[in-house]
């Protein structure tokens, strides 16, 4: 070999290497979300998530074949933020509500990926298990519609407060909400 060809070599190699360090992939195995079924098991209440009105969420764990999920977005969110949940989150999609076919049922063609959702938290709306909602939107736009129907503070996935999630829930002083 030239010289030139061992150079080339060489940083190729070197490339290899340095991915192989930083943790990226070339590849991308993110999961497609997945229409809910007779099967879709809330992953707290044990109970079929079909049976609940509002936005529920899908996550998908890296090397199982089948999505863990939610009957609220509410849960899906504290379930990220809990220690003791160790397995490596592969994705997370929840339900857009602006696309949603409604509230009762949103459906399955309205999931978008958890990190591109506009939230709506502190409205009168609650979710499926008569908690308050995390109400995901795809855009501003859906968030504030919803906000001014149904009062709330827009944030995203990282500025919604733990407490809000993880905290005690007075069931008694919450209504329904409504999509547009």
């Amino acid at each position: 070999m030239n010289v030139k060809h061992l150079t080339q070599l060489s940083a190729l190699l070197a490339s290899l290497v340095l991915t192989g360090c930083s943790g990226q992939s070339t590849s991308t195995n993110v999961p497609d979300a997945v229409a809910m079924t007779e099967e879709a098991v809330g992953h707290y209440c044990n109970m079929n998530i079909l049976e609940h009105e509002g936005p529920k969420a899908q996550i998908h764990l890296k090397n199982i074949k089948f999505p863990i999920w939610f009957s609220q977005v509410r849960d899906a969110v504290a379930y990220t933020r809990l220690p003791e949940e160790t397995f490596e989150i592969a994705a997370i999609y929840v339900h857009d509500m602006s696309k949603a076919a409604s509230w009762a049922a949103p459906g399955d063609n309205a999931w978008i990926d958890i990190n591109q959702a506009y939230f709506v938290i502190n409205s009168n709306a609650t979710g499926g298990m008569g908690a308050p909602e995390t109400i995901p939107f795809d855009s501003m736009e859906g968030a504030l519609a919803f906000k001014f129907e149904n009062g709330g503070t827009i944030v995203k996935l990282d500025d919604i407060p733990d407490e809000y999630v993880l905290g005690p829930v007075d069931i008694n002083h919450q209504t329904t909400g409504s999509v547009q």
